[in-house]
């Protein structure tokens, strides 16, 4: 049996740990640079806000309403998710995480526990620790416990823990499941399902699998479609193995000189050789995009990308912001205002073994420069994210007596970091003594 364990509402839960006041109450956490919705509470989606309206839409549609606004904070957002992975790497036998806000869960040599009932425990234990509600779908298959959460989710009978172990039970879930929601649809074989008359997971199950490989002639949606049979057959490498790592952001405002351009993309890369740290793993290729703005048809417009092959994969960051500067520089074109930059690592495989060049660096200067990323990251962790830097990476100061570096993204409400940077703790102020 599979499991997956989903964080409700997760960037509004990791803010509302912070801000009780705000249980009940309709929040919303905008996008980079402050752009479009991309989490709702419940309350927010009672109001009939949409992911990804704009938030300019949102304060003209809704004018009256109280709605608490939130930039993204992916510092916290990270840090807080990571705490609810940690209690599920104590309570389940074997796990991996899919996504910031979801994990799965390996459930073998669980025969003599209620699955259900640890379902249940988990969401409790996670709310207590965490202050993070969650929500836990069980089945025999990835697909149909992706179903599952989602009536953990939707329906308070099942108490945030819902299980598909029964032909009956996977029918009836079937039946109720719109096509376009099935975990491997997506929304472009939605679209054609729908077309056929395939308007739910029911439809889909119930046609011939030479009709499903013929009609859509894609390996992943025949083995949707087994997967709704009740077979299990998504394989677990092909979930985990990322085959490449994107870190790419819109600039609030367009920018047309080299240096700045620099600065942005040597943070990108700096975040792609972390990320490729964090799941011990090298990339052979990194490369560069830089886009100036499509709407703005009264400028001239250039989309630029190229890549560079390393002779030795590297997650070191020293080395890939030296490469991704380098790729940038060939791709700049002077007299251009550039709206988005973005830094892509590929070909990636495990840190160790790696084959080293003939002529590359000697193994001990190799060594030392993995000791200082690892330091680096140590201190970055505890410290707050970026507390120690590379020069490229520094931006200029917000004026004189400005104490923080700025990115150039507008982060108008944004919180606070208080478990991850020290100058950001709670202070909490103590009550007269009577």
């Amino acid at each position: 049996m599979y499991g997956i364990i989903d964080c409700d509402n997760c960037y509004v839960s990791c803010e509302r740990v912070f801000r009780p006041d705000l249980n009940n109450k309709p929040v919303v956490v905008l996008s980079n640079n402050d752009g479009c919705v991309v989490a709702r509470s419940n309350e927010a989606k009672a109001l009939g806000i949409k992911a990804g309206m704009p938030y300019f839409q949102m304060l003209q549609l809704f004018p009256n309403e109280n709605i608490t606004v939130f930039s993204s904070n992916y510092e916290l957002y990270d840090e807080m998710t990571g705490r609810v992975m940690s209690i599920i790497r104590q309570e389940a036998p074997a796990y991996f995480r899919y996504s910031i806000d979801e994990c799965f869960v390996y459930l073998d040599g669980m025969d003599n526990v209620d699955l259900k009932l640890w379902g249940e425990f988990i969401h409790k234990k996670i709310m207590m620790y965490v202050g993070i509600s969650t929500s836990v779908g069980i089945a025999p298959n990835k697909t149909l416990a992706k179903m599952a959460s989602h009536f953990a989710k939707k329906y308070k009978g099942y108490k945030h823990s819902c299980i598909i172990d029964t032909s009956e039970k996977r029918i009836k879930a079937l039946k109720l499941f719109p096509i376009a929601e099935v975990w491997g649809i997506g929304r472009k074989y939605g679209m054609k399902c729908e077309s056929l008359g395939i308007k739910t997971a029911y439809d889909l199950a119930s046609h011939n699998g030479d009709w499903v490989k013929l009609t859509f002639n894609n390996i992943n949606i025949y083995r949707t479609w087994k997967e709704l049979q009740g077979e299990d057959c998504v394989p677990n490498e092909e979930l985990t193995k990322k085959k490449s790592i994107c870190t790419s952001r819109s600039f609030n405002n367009m920018i047309s000189d080299l240096q700045t351009l620099s600065t942005h993309v040597s943070n990108y890369a700096a975040r792609c050789a972390a990320k490729l740290r964090a799941q011990h793993t090298a990339a052979s290729v990194v490369g560069v995009f830089l886009y100036t703005n499509a709407f703005r048809k009264d400028l001239p417009q250039s989309f630029n990308y190229q890549e560079q092959r390393l002779i030795t994969p590297s997650n070191s960051s020293t080395t890939i912001v030296s490469i991704a500067l380098k790729v940038l520089e060939k791709i700049f074109i002077e007299g251009y205002r550039y709206k988005k930059a973005g830094v892509i690592v590929k070909d990636i495989e495990g840190e160790l073994p790696i084959q080293q060049d003939l002529f590359d660096f000697d193994a001990e200067h190799i060594q030392k420069m993995r000791d200082l990323d690892s330091i680096i990251d140590r201190i970055n962790r505890t410290e707050g994210r970026e507390t120690i830097m590379l020069a490229s990476q520094q931006y200029s100061r917000r004026g004189a007596k400005a104490t923080e570096y700025t990115d150039a993204i507008r982060h108008d409400f944004r919180s606070q970091n208080p478990t991850t940077r020290w100058n950001e703790i709670i202070h909490l102020n103590k009550g007269n003594k009577s």
